[in-house]
């Protein structure tokens, strides 16, 4: 079983200046297998063959272990648990789901709330997660009983002496860690690549990517954020990373007919209906590709305008593409600017 779900990456890996990775050089090895519901890749420079023989049974090893910890599709997972435990006392977490939910927190109360991992009932009832896609629209008194368990005020994470506990105040809380899990992800086998001594490298986990160094070109690895459309993959623009991790949140591959209205996977906690407005995708550059793959999630709930307001406010690296008519219109933030490769599409 998986963790994520109709996640698709917003983003085009290019491994040297605009050639995708295909033409990379030999010495530029890539790796790639499945988790999670979705698609890892790693591309590295200058290993050793030791360390080209080792790296693809590591990498697996290290994201089933947090598919293990963090899916709510594995029913002996240590987040199934969680939520299937009606204690209200704190429970005793690892360090990694530590880092994970406080990381969450913090973007859940700088969108107020539009980044929330309690959505989880909502996402459930509009067949986004282990529940199939309903055959009819969810009635009003549906939505209002899937709020009630919904909200981060109900979790609490704390600090001890002996280690972080988390706890929830409502027996029902739901955690779903798909809006952040492929973040984290990246990152841990970001620390895999040092722990191993790689020191140039770009990985991938779904929408979610982090890199370090320079391809064999002698070159720092770029990113193009995708025009937001299923037909074709075309870059919008091309970023240096610079180090940094970044991650795409969009709703135009993810998302399903009924009753001849088209259904967002990305769901408003405000509202407990999916977005409607037309902000289609949301990409963050952040220090970790964790807090991209947070943010941009927030900044999908917010819409256009807040998005713009907030990344302005935070002096977050933002780059949004809204529909406008049959057009797609892009603006990135002073931040984000500062990473272009390419000036944006008008």
């Amino acid at each position: 079983m998986q963790l994520f779900t109709f996640r698709y990456s917003l983003l085009l890996l290019l491994c040297a200046v605009l050639v995708g990775c295909e033409g990379a050089p030999p010495s530029d090895q890539v790796f790639q297998g499945k988790t999670m519901g979705t698609v890892w890749r790693v591309t590295a420079s200058g290993l050793t063959p030791e360390q080209a023989k080792q790296l693809p049974r590591l990498i697996q090893q290290r994201l089933d272990a947090d598919d293990q910890e963090l899916s709510t599709w594995k029913k002996d997972s240590w987040l199934t648990r969680f939520n299937h435990n009606p204690s209200l006392e704190p429970q005793p977490i690892s360090d990694n789901v530590a880092t994970i939910i406080s990381s969450a927190l913090y973007v859940g109360r700088m969108t107020e709330g539009a980044m929330d991992i309690t959505v989880g009932p909502l996402v459930n009832l509009w067949g986004f997660g282990p529940r199939a896609i309903p055959t009819h629209t969810p009635s009003v008194s549906q939505i209002s009983a899937a709020r009630n368990k919904v909200g981060l005020q109900h979790l609490t994470l704390s600090d001890t002496v002996s280690g972080s506990t988390l706890r929830k105040d409502i027996p029902d809380l739901y955690v779903d860690l798909s809006t952040v899990g492929e973040g984290f992800a990246a990152d841990h086998l970001a620390r895999l690549m040092e722990e191993q001594g790689v020191r140039n490298y770009l990985v991938s986990v779904g929408g979610a990517l982090i890199s370090r160094g320079q391809h064999q070109q002698g070159q720092p690895w770029r990113v193009a954020v995708q025009k937001p459309t299923d037909k074709f993959n075309q870059a919008q623009v091309i970023v240096d990373l610079q180090g940094h991790g970044i991650s795409t949140s969009g709703d135009y591959r993810n998302y399903y007919e009924l009753e001849g209205k088209r259904i967002s996977h990305i769901i408003d906690p405000s509202t407990g209906q999916p977005i409607e407005h037309h902000l289609v995708s949301a990409t963050v550059i952040a220090t970790t590709a964790l807090e991209a793959d947070a943010w941009d999630t927030g900044l999908m709930v917010l819409g256009t305008e807040k998005a713009k307001a907030l990344a302005n406010k935070l002096h977050l690296a933002v780059y949004l593409i809204t529909k406008q008519g049959d057009n797609f219109v892009g603006w990135a933030s002073p931040t984000f600017k500062t990473f272009l490769v390419n000036e944006p599409e008008k």
